[in-house]
């Protein structure tokens, strides 16, 4: 349904809200009897629902704060001492969120009012109980899924569960505990699945049963594993409850939805077609945000991947690149010789996603109607791993935001990804389970082996870079299939707060392996030299080739790029400025704003 995108025109005289306190008191400008008097009337207010998701840009930028990205400058929120209460970081440089995703999805609360007006005086007697809590349902579940984004990023919050006015004292309530706002949470989420009438939409855009079904799966895992391995809660008594609901609800997909891991394109394209495709490929994706340019909605996916001067130019760091198994199944890094392997031999032989994820030797561009053999961009790739996961192969396209492509909100591989972790998290995995989950990703992504049966060994890489308390294989492999299947979906920083490895986000910025200064690198191997790293000016330059100055000092000021050793070994960015992880970054600090108009909110720890 295309015209999803165009709700609020016709929907901006229904409902006013102005902000005061919680941003919660409204103004009606329309008869409830014109909206709540009909099937109809019900069905046009829930499209406004739709305006709290996040968009395609939000989407695909949203890992731009992660332990896999290098960018072009440290976030604040990393720097020591530069993020407080008064700090804004709604957005970055470039407008795009980075873990914020909005005002509504900081500390601003006017959908919510939306939602709970909408839930409150949805009951006429003029329109059956049946299609009454269909809409019901999909009002529970957007508050629901705002409730969850304020528990992941705040913590405790006010549970409100009605529209209140400018009398109301719980416009300056305290924040209530995270047990409550949680099981309300899932209260709304199990109503919505009950109720919600829809479970076909070809258009991929709209809230179905599977998709109520889908972020259960989400919240459910992400609570279970945050009580698991947040301890100072005094919750990990109650994480398999969670654990058990997440399990339950991915089941459901698996067993009945009829969505399955999409192979269509073999295995070399199947995976990167789901995030190029303009329309979304119906069998794995469950809801995606759709562009139309005739409807002037695009994205800027080209423009944010392509341009050294839009966006915070991410890319990924070579610690993360080596957690790509080899097309055999076994660790890349059990190769004692990876560490001194150039970019052109180590992308070789390797999970097939990696070329779908990345520009190497085999990738190419289309300009001017050719196809043309195109390296990483070292003007844009601070570490020589150039993303490729949303951009379009089509340089007519990276000028501004005109992506067409459609953007992927859930989709069945991280349903599968849902159901791996919540049953290893519960010890219940079997190798079936495998089979169906990790297996069928990585038999997508041309690996042949470790398929039907669970890890048994421990990677030694994974549990010393990454996860050093985690002793299950199992649970290793799903955490390093979840980072390669869901890299840049938006996905990773919470991943990281639940499984409490925030100091991951302290990570150094590492790239390709440089064998020598002064030497030019051919780093797609056709024949034609791409970069050049040096200490001092060389007396010539090679035309066409980019050269990138490593030395100690430039123009008088800290050089940010740098060789491991000097004059050879991994790239290094930015280990001028520190970033560094303290535990009480787990939670944002409620905006100072909101506390001098409520006091009784408190502060979190540490703020």
């Amino acid at each position: 349904m295309k015209t999803q995108y165009i709700w609020l025109l016709s929907l901006a005289t229904i409902f006013i809200a102005c902000d005061d306190a919680l941003d919660l008191i409204p103004q009606d400008t329309a008869s409830k009897d014109a909206v709540f008097g009909s099937e109809k009337g019900l069905e046009l207010f829930s499209y406004s629902f739709y305006n709290f998701l996040p968009s395609a840009n939000n989407i695909h930028t949203c890992d731009a704060m992660s332990d896999y990205a290098a960018r072009r400058d440290a976030p604040v929120f990393l720097r020591q001492n530069a993020y407080n209460a008064t700090t804004t970081d709604i957005t970055n440089a470039s407008g795009y969120s980075l873990v914020a995703l909005g005002a509504d999805w900081n500390w601003g609360w006017g959908h919510l009012r939306n939602f709970n007006y909408f839930i409150e005086n949805c009951n006429d007697p003029r329109v059956s109980d049946e299609v009454k809590n269909h809409y019901i349902g999909l009002a529970r579940f957007f508050r629901a899924y705002f409730y969850f984004e304020k528990v992941k990023r705040y913590g405790e919050v006010p549970w409100i569960d009605r529209p209140l006015d400018v009398e109301d004292p719980d416009l300056y309530k305290g924040r209530d505990p995270r047990t409550l706002v949680m099981n309300h949470v899932l209260e709304d989420l199990d109503f919505a699945i009950q109720n919600i009438k829809t479970t076909s939409d070809g258009t991929r855009s709209l809230v179905t049963k599977w998709v109520a079904y889908a972020l259960k799966s989400r919240v459910c895992l992400f609570e279970g594993t945050f009580r698991k391995y947040h301890r100072e809660l005094g919750l990990e008594g109650t994480a398999a409850e969670w654990l058990t609901e997440a399990e339950n609800a991915a089941q459901k997909i698996i067993a009945e939805s009829g969505f399955k891991v999409y192979t269509g394109a073999g295995t070399d394209q199947s995976y990167r077609r789901l995030f190029t495709n303009d329309s979304p490929v119906s069998e794995e994706i469950i809801m995606s945000s759709i562009m139309d340019a005739g409807l002037a909605k695009t994205h800027a996916a080209n423009w944010y991947y392509t341009s050294t001067t839009t966006g915070v130019r991410f890319n990924f760091i070579r610690t993360f690149i080596n957690t790509y198994l080899n097309i055999d199944g076994t660790p890349f890094t059990d190769n004692p010789a990876y560490q001194t392997m150039q970019f052109q031999e180590e992308v070789k032989g390797r999970d097939k996603r990696l070329q779908q994820t990345i520009r190497m030797g085999d990738y190419e561009r289309t300009r001017g109607g050719t196809s043309v053999p195109t390296p990483p961009d070292m003007d844009y790739s601070y570490t020589g791993y150039h993303p490729i996961k949303w951009s379009l192969d089509d340089a007519n396209v990276d000028t501004r935001d005109l992506n067409t492509n459609s953007v992927s909100m859930f989709r069945y591989g991280e349903v599968l990804l849902n159901y791996a972790e919540a049953k290893a998290e519960l010890g219940t995995l079997t190798d079936g389970d495998w089979a169906t989950t990790v297996g069928a990703l990585r038999a997508r992504a041309g690996i042949t082996g470790g398929l039907t049966a669970k890890p048994t060994m421990v990677d030694a890489y994974l549990q010393t870079h990454y996860f050093p308390n985690i002793s299950d294989p199992v649970l290793l492999e799903i955490r390093r299939e979840r980072g390669i299947e869901l890299c840049f979906e938006g996905l990773r920083y919470y991943d990281l707060m639940r499984w409490g490895k925030g100091d991951l986000l302290e990570m150094e910025w590492n790239g390709i392996y440089v064998p020598a200064i002064d030497t030019p690198l051919d780093l797609n191997e056709d024949g034609t030299p791409d970069v050049v790293y040096f200490k001092e000016e060389p007396a010539s330059r090679i035309s066409g080739v980019i050269y990138i100055n490593v030395s100690e000092t430039v123009g008088g000021i800290a050089n940010a790029y740098k060789l491991k050793n000097d004059t050879y070994g991994e790239i290094t960015w930015l280990n001028t400025v520190p970033r560094k992880w303290e535990d009480k970054k787990y939670y944002y600090p409620i905006p100072e704003d909101a506390r001098l108009t409520n006091p009784n909110l408190g502060q979190n720890p540490g703020w």
